[in-house]
C-alpha cells in the first residue's frame, strides 16, 4: 500500500504493508537510522520519534497511524547545514551520551518537553520513558537543564 510521510519536513511515499512498525520503515525504508530498536516492546524509548511534536514509541506504531502528520527523527533536529540544535549540542557538551542506544529517544523527548512545558511535571517525568544503562541519568539532566536555560536566553 502507498501511504505519504512528513519525515523531518520532506515528503515521502513508501509502498509498505500499513500494519508494519513505524521503526522498521523509517530506518529500512528511508534510511535514518537514529531510531534504535532496544527492547521492541515499547518499554525503553530507544525508537522515541515525535508524532506531531509528541514522543512515541515507533516500535509500537503501525505505519499507517502516521500518515500525513509531521514525524520528527533524531536527524531532523539538526539545521540543514548539519550544525547540531541546542539540545544535541548540549548532550555533546555535557557528556550526556556514552554508547549511544538511548541518545536519539532520549533528546527526542527531551525536546517534546522544552517545546511544551508543562506537558510534564518535571524533566525526570518527561523523560522516564526512555532507559539508559550507561549515565546514571545526571549528565543527560544537566544537558536538558542547561539547553532550557539556553532557551529562556
Amino acid at each position: 500500500m502507498k501511504l505519504t510521510l512528513m519525515v523531518n519536513g520532506a515528503r515521502h511515499e513508501v509502498d509498505v504493508h500499513p500494519a508494519r512498525r513505524l521503526l522498521d520503515v523509517v530506518r529500512e525504508d528511508l534510511g535514518l537510522t537514529g531510531a534504535k530498536e532496544g527492547c521492541g516492546e515499547g518499554e525503553c524509548g530507544a525508537c522515541t520519534v515525535l508524532i506531531e511534536g509528541k514522543p512515541v514509541m515507533s516500535c509500537l506504531v503501525p505505519v499507517c497511524q502516521v500518515e500525513d502528520k509531521a514525524l520528527t527523527t533524531i536527524e531532523g533536529l539538526a539545521s540543514s547545514e548539519g550544525a547540531l540544535s541546542r539540545l544535541q549540542a548540549e548532550f555533546a557538551d555535557h557528556g550526556g551520551a556514552q554508547c549511544g542506544i538511548c541518545t536519539p529517544g532520549m533528546i527526542l523527548a527531551a525536546e517534546a518537553w522544552l517545546q511544551a512545558p508543562g506537558s510534564a511535571e518535571n524533566m525526570a517525568e518527561a523523560l522516564a520513558g526512555n532507559l539508559c544503562r550507561c549515565t546514571g541519568y545526571t549528565k543527560i539532566f544537566e544537558a536538558v537543564e542547561a539547553a532550557r536555560k539556553d532557551g529562556e536566553a
